[in-house]
């Protein structure tokens, strides 16, 4: 019997960044990116997570084909990213992300995520792989969870 076809979707991809070195400059830039992609989430009824490490972004993001489609493409065609790569486009039963536009950076509390994931190096290759960004973006959602004192998603 062949699974039923949804229209519920993820894509995962990834990017170099194209920002300031300038720390406060690039803090306000990702702080722009932040803000307009919440919106334009909320608005397209998008989860999604982005991952910066270094001068590369990874994002899984979820939601109706249709939106997702058009989500992509202005990703695509934003000056702030270039090189963006489609790891993963494939259709899903139910999201794992809850947020419209959630971001999980490199810092003290993440480190041991990151180290585990090893994802720098093949993002630098141009080779990573949608099960480790994934993988990512999931344990950085419930490590941030589990501080807000949330053990488990109802999604």
């Amino acid at each position: 019997m062949r699974a039923k076809r949804t229209s519920l979707v993820h894509l995962i991809y990834f990017s170099r960044l194209n920002l300031s070195s300038d720390p406060q400059l690039r803090a306000n830039q990702l702080g722009d990116i932040t803000r307009q992609a919440q919106k334009k989430n909320e608005f397209s009824v998008i989860t999604s997570f982005l991952i910066i490490e270094q001068n590369f972004a990874a994002q899984v993001i979820e939601g109706e084909r249709m939106s997702i489609h058009e989500t992509f493409n202005r990703i695509a065609e934003d000056q702030r990213h270039r090189d963006v790569q489609i790891c993963e486009w494939r259709e899903i039963t139910k999201r794992e992300f809850v947020h419209s536009f959630k971001t999980g950076m490199r810092n003290a509390a993440t480190e041991t995520l990151f180290n585990k994931a090893n994802l720098l190096a093949p993002l630098q290759r141009g080779t990573p792989k949608a099960a480790t960004i994934h993988a990512l973006a999931v344990s950085l959602q419930s490590d941030a969870m589990s501080k807000q004192g949330i053990d488990h998603l109802f999604i």
